[in-house]
């Protein structure tokens, strides 16, 4: 299983890939799934790298933290495991688990269960970003600013009713 999670993520072209891929995790370990949810991308302030609202159906990443994060990643895999930690996040909290503790332990036990613990993705679960990565630290305090953008075809699972 572990093999397999690993080359899916390194594979991923798409939010929507990775995030079916957080998706059967959470089944896979918690036995927990919800569809219906929409990933936006928007300007947050730095310190948060991603943002659900309770009783929302969407995600919001901050993009000035991605886009800084391209920049700083060395491959695909860092990138794609950065945004599989994020949306693994928000996904649980689109769940029901609100506790911001709870939630860090529920993803690195999620992580090293499907990935493994010798694995960027761990890395990331169980680090802050920016000791990770120290020239994020150089990108301000961040903030709200350009429009938001929906990312297309996100969770397939969605049903779409024509009204």
């Amino acid at each position: 299983m572990i093999e397999e999670f690993r080359r899916r993520l390194s594979e991923a072209k798409t939010f929507g890939e990775i995030f079916e891929l957080v998706k059967k995790a959470v089944k896979k370990t918690i036995g927990l799934h919800r569809a219906g949810l929409e990933l936006v991308l928007m300007d947050l302030p730095n310190n948060i790298g991603a943002a659900h609202e309770v009783g929302s159906n969407m995600i919001i990443m901050n993009e000035t933290l991605l886009e800084a994060f391209l920049q700083v990643a060395r491959n695909k895999v860092e990138v794609n495991s950065y945004v599989f930690v994020i949306l693994l996040h928000e996904y649980l909290h689109s769940l029901g688990y609100i506790d911001e503790e709870e939630v860090r332990y529920i993803v690195k036990r999620i992580v090293a269960d499907v990935i493994g613990e010798d694995h960027v993705t761990y890395h990331l679960a169980t680090n802050s970003l920016f000791d990770l990565y120290p020239e994020l630290q150089m990108i301000g305090p961040g903030g709200i600013g350009r429009d938001t953008k929906i990312v297309r075809d996100f969770d397939r699972e969605s049903t779409h009713y024509i009204g």
